[in-house]
């Protein structure tokens, strides 16, 4: 009997990377475009209301909410730009599951961790844990493409996550870019780190050694 973790969906390429965005889109012109903060607090992710007031749907809709056109935009432009790709690759069903798991994996440990600092207050919204995810997927597939950030600088896909992940570190260690969810962004990757080893069996750091032989 195969083992349901590694069971493969049969593979069909429907264009969900672009129903994804267009989600995140919808959500944030049905709430107000991240200016209605009963919205935020109905959908976002916030400690208190999760584990006393009981709402547990936060745990997947805070990954749709954003706070303002510039936060959404920046997320779907990371999305578009390397889902399309991902989702190519391994298909919709797998690429449905991939991104809505970590998703809810990113949003688990946040939750976690302002919890145990008692950030019982804030608010956490937007899709960044989740397309971090994406990225790091990316890399693992596609080991030796190279990415031009801002079309100009060209950056290897490994070296880029270990770029994201040092600024990550830096700026939570360091309080820079306040209101920035460092620690989710962080998650996404380990999220997906952990997918990539449960789910495929594939180790990152093995597959980017074995891309610079």
């Amino acid at each position: 009997m195969p083992n349901i973790l590694h069971k493969k969906f049969s593979y069909s390429f429907n264009y969900a990377t672009l129903v994804i965005a267009a989600l995140n889109v919808v959500a944030f012109m049905l709430t107000g475009s991240g200016r209605n903060l009963n919205a935020q607090y109905l959908f976002g992710l916030q400690p208190i209301l999760f584990l006393r007031g009981h709402y547990y749907w936060q745990l997947f809709t805070y990954m749709f909410m954003h706070g303002s056109w510039s936060h959404l935009v920046s997320n779907m432009i990371g999305l578009l730009f390397f889902g399309v790709y991902v989702e190519k690759q391994v298909g919709s069903k797998e690429f449905w599951l991939f991104y809505v798991l970590c998703g809810i994996l990113c949003g688990a440990a946040s939750l976690a961790i302002y919890a145990v600092g008692g950030y019982w207050q804030i608010v956490l919204v937007g899709a960044s844990g989740a397309v971090y995810a994406v990225l790091l997927l990316f890399a693992v597939i596609f080991p030796r493409s190279t990415v031009f950030i801002l079309g100009l600088v060209p950056v290897p896909a490994p070296l880029l996550i270990a770029l994201y992940a040092g600024v990550a570190v830096f700026d939570q260690v360091f309080g820079m870019n306040q209101g920035v969810a460092h620690l989710t962004h962080l998650s996404g990757f380990a999220a997906a780190w952990l997918f990539c080893l449960v789910r495929y069996g594939v180790n990152p750091i093995k597959v980017w050694k074995n891309a610079l032989r």
